[in-house]
């Protein structure tokens, strides 16, 4: 079995308040002082990462994902447990710590370089590729207080990574800068990990975590809650947050037939009876689609307590995880009011099958509004998988197919000499 390149076993931090600070010193000489409060931040954290993968950490603020990535760089002691590392490890936990304003930008690369453990040498060498891969032109020799954020935010970046690392450490830094920039940074980072670089990937942008991550944990009170493949426990995440603004609202999770794993969760006040996808001439129900079928979606809600207001969401994924495409009727302007207990709802969406072949799936949610977070009745995380094949159309590759021709032109040659 290959030996992992991070691990951590029964890893906690405890901050402690003491009456006195006397009563401090005397327990960091080993006397037992009972402290006046505890707080873990992280508490009993165990995972390990092997070469070439990368692990997410996901959770709401104060989940203990920052205090996690300080205990595995070594910045913050552990009180319990241990960490085992084993390579050249780059952590992008701040960009541009220990920059001098006062410094040029080349100068600064010389200065926070060296700390980073780089000689004059080998920088001279790198020099170049930083320049190319920051794109600041001239700025490079000014000096840093005249840069935007995002500038420092590039040149921090291209120092931080001009040497692939055996293990790359990165929180939640890459937001800052344009977007241009931060899809140039994540290519930088998916090429380090095709290349084997292993990855400890903290951040709110779910969607770079289905992207990148193999296996993501999830915590909460700083603890690890799930721990598993990216699909499930971000759908899992997704509904905990509307859980902690519901008292009523439960989680269920489960691997149905069709073998993905569907989340639900909900309220309850109105709940989905049925959803079934069939094609839009004959009404015959369909598990297996044609492209450029054209279809319908039906789903059927039964009013279970009186609500002000109703909205249908649908959000649909190809199987491997990415969010093809997504809306509800109150962006389409179509929300039924003032329900009833008792009463029922049928939804009616048509559409043509333009998808590439592959699994995908259908998730539908039934909230209030265009947010899940203010009453979230009842919301089902691949509750309808189906599959397309292409049996008739042009042979294409790709989720999503496009109904083009090609115009082509032959010109006459000419026998006169060149």
């Amino acid at each position: 079995m290959t030996e992992p390149v991070l691990s951590a076993a029964g890893l906690g931090k405890c901050y402690t308040t003491y009456k006195r600070s006397s009563h401090r010193f005397l327990s960091w000489l080993g006397i037992d002082i009972a402290p006046q409060s505890e707080y873990w931040a992280v508490r009993d954290v165990n995972f390990v990462l092997q070469p070439g993968a990368a692990l997410g950490l996901i959770g709401q603020n104060g989940a203990g994902k920052s205090t996690l990535l300080k205990l595995v760089t070594g910045t913050v002691k552990p009180t319990t447990g241990a960490i085992g590392l084993r390579g050249r490890v780059c952590s992008i936990l701040e960009l541009g710590l220990g920059f001098n304003p006062e410094f040029t930008g080349r100068e600064n690369i010389y200065h926070s370089g060296g700390l980073l453990g780089f000689s004059a040498e080998a920088l001279d060498s790198l020099m170049t590729g930083i320049e190319d891969f920051a794109e600041i032109g001239d700025f490079i020799d000014q000096p840093l207080r005249v840069y935007s954020s995002g500038m420092q935010a590039r040149l921090a970046f291209s120092l931080i990574t001009a040497v692939r690392p055996d293990i790359l450490i990165v929180d939640e830094v890459l937001s800052v800068g344009d977007s241009y920039f931060q899809h140039k940074s994540f290519d930088r980072i998916r090429q380090f990990k095709a290349e084997g670089t292993s990855i400890l990937l903290v951040t709110h942008g779910l969607g770079d975590v289905r992207s990148l991550c193999d296996r993501v944990l999830l915590m909460d009170k700083g603890q690890v809650i799930r721990d598993g493949d990216p699909g499930e426990v971000i759908d899992y995440y997704n509904a905990m947050i509307a859980e902690k603004e519901s008292a009523k609202l439960t989680i269920e999770q489960r691997r149905a037939k069709h073998g993905w794993v569907e989340t639900k969760s909900g309220t309850g006040e109105v709940i989905i009876r049925s959803l079934v996808l069939r094609d839009a001439e004959t009404k015959a129900e369909v598990s297996v689609a044609r492209t450029g079928q054209e279809l319908e979606l039906v789903l059927k809600a039964d009013v279970q307590e009186a609500v002000p207001a109703l909205v249908l969401g649908f959000m649909l994924r190809h199987r491997n995880g990415h969010v093809m495409w997504g809306t509800n009727t109150w962006h389409t302007k179509q929300i039924v009011r003032s329900l009833g207990a008792g009463q029922h709802v049928t939804y009616t969406m048509g559409f043509s099958c333009m998808f590439g072949p592959g699994s995908y799936s259908f998730s539908p949610a039934l909230v209030s509004s265009d947010t899940h977070f203010d009453n979230n009745y009842e919301w089902r995380d691949n509750m309808l998988v189906f599959d397309v094949i292409n049996s008739d159309r042009p042979v294409f590759i790709g989720s999503q197919y496009l109904p083009v021709t090609f115009q082509i032109a032959i010109e006459a040659g000419t026998d006169e000499p060149g």
